[in-house]
C-alpha cells in the first residue's frame, strides 16, 4: 500500500506531468492524422495498381522493417532545418519540425501508420465489399456517398481495430521520436523517453511508475480492441 502511494506521488510531480500529457496529445494527434491521411491512403492502395501504389506501401511499411533510430535519423536530415524538406517550410512557413512537439507528433504517427494501413487494406480489397459497392453504383449512388454509406460501415471494425493498434504503436514509439524530438526535458520527452531518462538517471521508482502508466494505457487499448473482435461484417 505504501508503495502504491509512493508511485502515486510520483505521478503527480510536475516533471512527470509533462511527459504523459505529451504523449496523450501524440496519441491524439496521430489518430486526427491516421484518418486524415492513413484512410484515404489505405483505400487509394487498396483500389488502384501500379508502381505508385507499391511504392507508397513500402515506404509506409518501413518503420516496421527498419530500425526506428536509423529512420528517425534520415527524417532528421530529411526534415531539418538545412534539409531539402525542412529548410523550405522553415523558411516560407517558420514551421520547424525537428526538436519540438511536431516531431513528436509526427515521430508517433509514422510509427503507428503501418498498423492503420495493413488491416484496412486488406479489409477495402475485400470482394464481397466490392460487390455491394458495386450494386450501390449500379443503383445510381455516387462514389461518395458509396464510400460513407457503404464502405465505412461496412469496414468499421476493421477501422477500430487499426485506429486502435496505431495508436498503441505511437504511444510507445522511442527510436524515431528521439531523433526528430531531440528528447528535450520538459519539451519532447514522452512517456517512453522519460523511463530511460530516469532509468539512465537511476530513479528507478519514477521508470516504475511510469511503466504503470503504460501498462494500464496498454490494457485498455487491449480491453478495446476485445470489443471490437468479431464484429467484423465484411
Amino acid at each position: 500500500m505504501a508503495d502504491s502511494l509512493q508511485m502515486l506521488e510520483l505521478l503527480r510531480e510536475s516533471d512527470l506531468v509533462f511527459p504523459m500529457a505529451l504523449t496523450l496529445r501524440a496519441c491524439a494527434a496521430s489518430l486526427a492524422l491516421f484518418l486524415a491521411v492513413g484512410l484515404p491512403l489505405a483505400w487509394y492502395c487498396a483500389r488502384r495498381d501500379g508502381p505508385l501504389p507499391r511504392c507508397l506501401m513500402f515506404v509506409s511499411t518501413l518503420p516496421l522493417v527498419f530500425p526506428p533510430i536509423a529512420l528517425g535519423y534520415l527524417l532528421l536530415l530529411l526534415l531539418g532545418r538545412n534539409g531539402p524538406l525542412g529548410g523550405p517550410l522553415y523558411s516560407f512557413f517558420g514551421l520547424r519540425l525537428v526538436f519540438s512537439p511536431l516531431g513528436v507528433y509526427l515521430a508517433a504517427f509514422i510509427a503507428g501508420l503501418p498498423l492503420v494501413l495493413r488491416p484496412l487494406k486488406v479489409a477495402l480489397e475485400s470482394p464481397s465489399l466490392r460487390n455491394l459497392e458495386a450494386c450501390a453504383l449500379t443503383c445510381g449512388v455516387r462514389p461518395l456517398k458509396v464510400f460513407f454509406l457503404v464502405t465505412l460501415p461496412l469496414i468499421r471494425s476493421s477501422l477500430a481495430a487499426s485506429l486502435l493498434l496505431g495508436t498503441a504503436r505511437a504511444s510507445g514509439e522511442v527510436g524515431i521520436t528521439m531523433m526528430l524530438g531531440g528528447n528535450i526535458e520538459q519539451k519532447t520527452s514522452t512517456l517512453s523517453l522519460e523511463i530511460f531518462n530516469a532509468v539512465g538517471r537511476g530513479d528507478f521508482d519514477a521508470a516504475t511508475a511510469l511503466c504503470l502508466v503504460l501498462g494500464v494505457m496498454a490494457l485498455a487499448i487491449y480491453a478495446l480492441l476485445e470489443l471490437v473482435r468479431g464484429r467484423q461484417t465484411i
